[in-house]
């Protein structure tokens, strides 16, 4: 029986890529694009508008492959490429942007779960209400709190990756996102 090989990094692809492998930016394009198209909708609050800015943002990144630095994170770099497409966008379109965060009660961040009520008709439609009252929740946060949650859960980023991306200090981040964690289960906890 034969081992399956480790995943290529995300460097090593990018180079088969500067070498012409075509393929390995294809890897590149399926690791992320689920990630980047749900970040964008977020941001832009359209999912087709997403999936188009999210091609565009690959399309970029692929022309602009060599000026890539490798002392960071591809990720870091695809998602301020992306990142800077919405913003364009939204700035077209004027629409305020807002970020949010949530954290347990000791302080650790927790992702934000959407209980499955789609068993029942009742609980389709308390679901939908759910999840468009957490939209209205993000939507009304301070624009920094909002870009943080969304990098960290839509983008699925860490937090130094959120700090590298950002360019804030690493506590930084932490402190924006502890704060935006506890609006958001102020919020929700009226909700539920």
């Amino acid at each position: 029986m034969t081992e399956k090989a480790p995943p290529l990094s995300d460097e090593r692809l990018v180079e088969l890529s500067l070498e012409g492998d075509e393929d390995a930016f294809g890897i590149l394009v399926q690791r992320y694009q689920r990630r980047l198209a749900a970040f964008l909708s977020q941001l832009v609050g359209d999912m087709e508008l997403a999936r188009e800015l999210s091609q565009e943002a690959f399309v970029r990144a692929w022309s602009a492959l060599e000026r890539f630095d490798p002392k960071y994170r591809f990720s870091t770099w695809l998602f301020r490429i992306a990142h800077n497409l919405g913003i364009d966008q939204l700035r077209r379109r004027r629409l305020q942007t807002t970020s949010l965060y949530r954290t347990d009660s000791e302080g650790d961040e927790v992702e934000v779960v959407v209980p499955d009520l789609d068993k029942d008709p009742l609980g389709h439609l308390e679901n939908r209400a759910l999840a468009s009252e957490l939209r209205n929740i993000i939507d009304g946060l301070r624009p920094e709190y909002r870009e943080l949650v969304l990098l960290r859960h839509f983008a699925g980023l860490s937090y130094q990756e959120i700090a590298d991306f950002t360019e804030m200090p690493l506590g930084t981040v932490k402190n924006k996102l502890f704060r935006a964690h506890s609006v958001l289960r102020r919020a929700l906890a009226d909700f539920l």
